[in-house]
């Protein structure tokens, strides 16, 4: 990168604040007051995210006369829910591609139940009055190489031939541009119905308003410290109280589990992101992006890119860090030398919008599993029950994870739990340096691939084999 363009691009980050979009919005609402003393409950619901507030809401739809409550270590989507690029996807598996290599007997029913989870949560969208600017736009994988583009090609021709290719279209060079314009747009694979955008964080808060609406009893600023067996049930000790409940769903995702065991399934990835000021009319037209759907783009190492509902671009992705010994630290959301890196590729792909500025850049971490898709289990006879792992792609996987818990924790054999996706879990990752060290030569080879016509090497085939990775 030539020094000029450097500081061209690094300018464009002068007033940047190192803070999320999402989170910074005068709309935000007061935390509820921090759990003091004792409780009780029927379900005990532990995190505030996505996942334990989908977990909350569905547990009151099923039995309107249960008792829940939720413990918030801080505040309600402060974390990964309240961070994320807002792309809500159908797929339950991090992609097609994903779940047809490790499920490929189960594909058409992970496929279907993906799709009915979408429409589940925009059903309550509507149903609850969420205000989270929810579209259902779709999203484009474009291809920047030519062998990405022969992939998608091929890649779209088998999904036709496996009867999965319904509303998924093939775009070549002149018809990605004219949906939207890049001169580094060389194909794409248009899905048009598997992916909706939404602004994350009026998610959540929405999420909280309607729990609250239905009686699930939320305290924030209330970490949960232990679990135990208490009698017939679990209780829960917190800083200033505690809580006891007959059942616990634990939706702490890349926070430590409170189920020990469960800890070496996961590890944090750090993802980071940009949002531009609002594009004028002409900086929107100079793009074209009419239709408003998200994308990303096909290299190991991906961006991912959408329009915001006041037309700022939000650009984030290609690195993904791995803190060595898997420590989550708040200094960690903030990373200077990757925005840089994300400003120049961003002009790279628009040229067109030179002179932009951004607003914000920040960061956040991912729970990602070898598997790069949640895995669920439970633990003290079944009082207990867990969801984690969703690397990423957790704005709609979460509330099927939710479903499942609540499946698990009732006993209940559904079509859910009956998934081998369900019913087993990925492989853990070694304990350090051999975690470090593992991940450091994988993202190596994968950024090797990148700039090689996408070869993947002897380790990366390896890895492939064994139905190991590292994403985000």
């Amino acid at each position: 990168m030539a020094p000029s363009a450097m500081t061209r691009w690094t300018t464009s980050l002068s007033e940047a604040q190192p803070v999320p979009y999402w989170l910074d919005d005068p709309g935000k609402p007061h935390p509820e007051p921090a759990l003091t003393g004792a409780e009780t409950c029927d379900l005990l619901v532990v995190g505030g995210g996505y996942s334990g507030l989908w977990t909350a809401l569905i547990a009151k739809e099923r039995d309107p006369r249960r008792e829940v409550v939720l413990l918030e270590g801080r505040e309600v989507g402060w974390a990964a829910s309240g961070r994320n690029g807002g792309f809500c996807a159908a797929s339950l598996t991090h992609g097609l591609a994903n779940g047809l290599t490790r499920w490929p007997d189960e594909i058409g029913k992970l496929e279907e139940l993906g799709a009915r989870n979408l429409d589940e949560i925009e059903a309550a969208v509507a149903r609850y009055s969420l205000d989270c600017d929810f579209e259902r736009s779709g999203e484009i994988d474009v291809a920047t190489e030519p062998h990405q583009a022969a992939e998608l090609r091929e890649w779209h021709e088998e999904l036709r031939e496996r009867g999965l290719a319904d509303g998924i279209e093939f775009l070549d060079a002149d018809a990605v541009r004219e949906e939207v314009d890049s001169p580094t747009f060389l194909a794409g694979l248009h899905d048009r119905r598997g992916v909706a955008m939404l602004h994350p964080a009026k998610l959540v808060w929405g999420l909280k308003r309607a729990c609250l609406r239905l009686g699930v009893r939320v305290y924030e600023h209330t970490p949960a410290l232990a679990l135990k067996a208490y009698g017939a049930g679990m209780a829960v000790r917190t800083p200033y109280g505690s809580v006891r409940a007959r059942k616990v769903a634990l939706a702490t995702n890349i926070f430590p589990n409170l189920v020990k065991r469960v800890r070496a399934y996961t590890v944090p990835v750090y993802d980071y992101a940009l949002m531009t000021e609002p594009l004028t009319a002409d900086q929107l037209a100079s793009v074209g992006w009419k239709n408003r759907q998200g994308l990303g783009d096909s290299a190991n190492q991906f961006h991912y890119f959408r329009l915001s509902a006041d037309n700022r671009v939000l650009w984030g992705g290609y690195d993904a860090i791995y803190p060595y010994g898997g420590r989550v630290r708040a200094e960690y959301d903030d990373r200077p030398e990757t925005y840089a890196k994300l400003a120049g590729h961003f002009f790279t792909c628009f040229p067109q919008l030179e002179g932009v500025r951004f607003t914000h850049a920040w960061g956040g971490a991912i729970d990602t599993c070898s598997r790069f898709s949640a895995f669920f289990g439970t633990a003290h006879h079944g009082k207990v029950a867990y969801a984690a792992g969703y690397t990423g792609l957790g704005v709609g996987a979460t509330r099927f994870g939710a479903d499942v818990m609540l499946d698990l924790l009732a006993g209940e054999r559904t079509e859910r739990t009956e998934l081998e996706m369900v019913r087993k879990k990925p492989l853990p990752f070694p304990p350090e340096p051999f975690a470090w060290t593992g991940i450091a030569l994988t993202k190596w080879s994968l950024a090797r691939a990148d700039a090689h016509g996408g070869r993947r090497n002897l380790w990366l085939k390896t890895m492939d084999k064994l139905g190991l990775g590292f994403d985000s």
